[in-house]
């Protein structure tokens, strides 16, 4: 049956139009885009296998090599579409990443040392004992270059996951858990830029340079506009790509860039707003009609230019691209890298790979003894203390949804096997069968172990 809109006054409201009177928190408004990005994350992840394992197979892999070529006869990058997708849509999901761990470090979960040292701790032990597992299987070789891969939590599919069991979690565990992600990715973030390295190039690492400098100058000079600030990051992808370090981390480094000030304090807005209804209900009587009141018109357009500036840049930015990040970018990203092709009669061959091997056991037992264990110490020598509502039962079932490695996992595999396609198809079967081990382990112990009411 068709719903029905209605006309309350002389206001015309339609049905969804009270999403938008939805009044959310940066973390409400965090965990439901990632929990959204998360859904889709697995829908495109299960088509790319589906894809890979019929007679597709080839005709993906044909796509994803098809090259293509932008810039003028003397400038010119011409790449395959899975390098721009690798290379260049990602920098714009680091660049969120980055705006992310910003605002979290400097007003967010992580601003008080306090408050953040328990996550901090817990996600330091879940990237240092991953890592240690993978090389103690893979101790030598080409395939110790891999130790980085277990390391990274992929907050999405973790979020997702959480958010189907409903209100049988507390909202600390969401917030632990977000806290714990934001500074695994910044851990993926340094290993990515000292580890996984192509040949240096200095004079394009020193232009790269240069370019942060700008920025940094642009944020001293109070620039608030974002558009100087995109020109040059553009400018400074490119220079990172030719540098030899991995050009998605200058999405990483423009976000740091970017003024998390605004242009007017909340007490400079309110007056603005004040000033601003006084003159609107003085021109509203020459017309109501706000199409031909030019007065009416300007007086609103300049109320909306004051609600724009009385929010920092990072902040805005972060707003924008939440959706292309959220609802594009990572599901093109997994449908272009998940594509695992998997022979089922070699299964046993393949499981047992030592480097299949050092990620499962990194994702499912690392993340789980590093977690969990790195908490259970700095808990238990008084170093932090467990947030209000949370046990260890909810952290355990927070370490095991920490297996879930996906998306950087699958980003730092592509480095650090782009030489070795046989090597590359292992990681990825690693990952895709840990990650899934870990969030089904996880699922069911929150849901039987860890109910909200759950004290004990």
């Amino acid at each position: 049956m068709r719903r029905k809109s209605k006309v309350v006054g002389e206001v015309y409201t339609a049905p969804w139009e009270k999403a938008f009177a939805t009044v959310l928190t940066p973390l409400e408004e965090f965990i439901h885009r990632q929990t959204t990005s998360g859904i889709l994350l697995m829908l495109f992840a299960v088509v790319a296998l589906a894809i890979a394992n019929t007679q597709l197979n080839d005709v993906y892999h044909h796509i994803l090599q098809i090259k293509f070529t932008i810039g003028i006869d003397n400038f010119q990058l011409s790449k395959t579409l899975h390098h721009w997708i690798n290379d260049g849509l990602m920098a714009l999901f680091f660049l969120v990443v980055g705006l992310e761990l910003k605002r979290e470090l400097l007003v967010g979960e992580l601003a008080n040392i306090k408050q953040a040292s328990l996550p901090i701790i817990a996600a330091v032990g879940g990237m240092i004992m991953p890592a240690l597992i993978y090389a103690a299987i893979n101790p030598t070789g080409h395939t110790l270059h891999g130790w980085g891969i277990p390391m990274a939590t992929d907050i999405a599919f973790a979020l997702g996951a959480l958010a189907l069991l409903g209100n049988r979690v507390p909202q600390n565990l969401l917030m632990f858990l977000v806290a714990l992600a934001i500074v695994d990715d910044l851990g993926a973030v340094i290993v990515i830029a000292l580890f996984y390295t192509e040949t240096i190039n200095m004079s394009a690492l020193i232009t790269a340079a240069f370019l942060v400098l700008a920025l940094i100058s642009l944020n001293l000079g109070g620039v608030r506009r974002l558009l100087p600030y995109a020109v040059i990051g553009i400018i400074l992808w490119i220079a990172m790509l030719k540098s030899g370090v991995h050009a998605t981390l200058a999405g990483v480094l423009l976000a740091f860039t970017i003024p998390m000030k605004p242009k007017y304090d909340p007490k400079r807005f309110l007056a603005l707003v004040r000033e601003s209804a006084d003159h609107i209900k003085s021109v509203f009587g020459q017309n109501e009609n706000i199409i031909v009141n030019d007065a009416l018109r300007s007086r609103v357009r300049a109320l909306g230019e004051g609600v724009y500036k009385v929010q920092a840049p990072a902040q805005v930015l972060e707003h924008k691209l939440h959706l292309p990040s959220a609802y594009l970018i990572i599901p093109i990203f997994a449908l272009a890298n998940a594509g695992v092709p998997i022979n089922w009669s070699e299964i046993t061959n393949i499981i047992s790979h030592p480097v299949t091997v050092g990620i499962g056991a990194g994702l499912i037992f690392g993340k789980l003894i590093g977690i969990a264990g790195f908490t259970w110490l700095a808990v238990r020598f008084n170093v932090s203390a467990l947030p209000s509502g949370l046990n260890f039962h909810h952290i355990i079932g927070a370490a095991f949804m920490g297996g879930i490695g996906f998306t950087m996992s699958i980003f730092i595999a592509e480095l650090g096997f782009a030489q070795y396609p046989s090597d590359l198809l292992m990681a990825k079967t690693g990952i895709l069968f840990a990650s899934l081990i870990s969030g089904l382990i996880g699922f069911a112990w929150l849901y039987f172990k860890a109910s909200k009411t759950d004290n004990g």
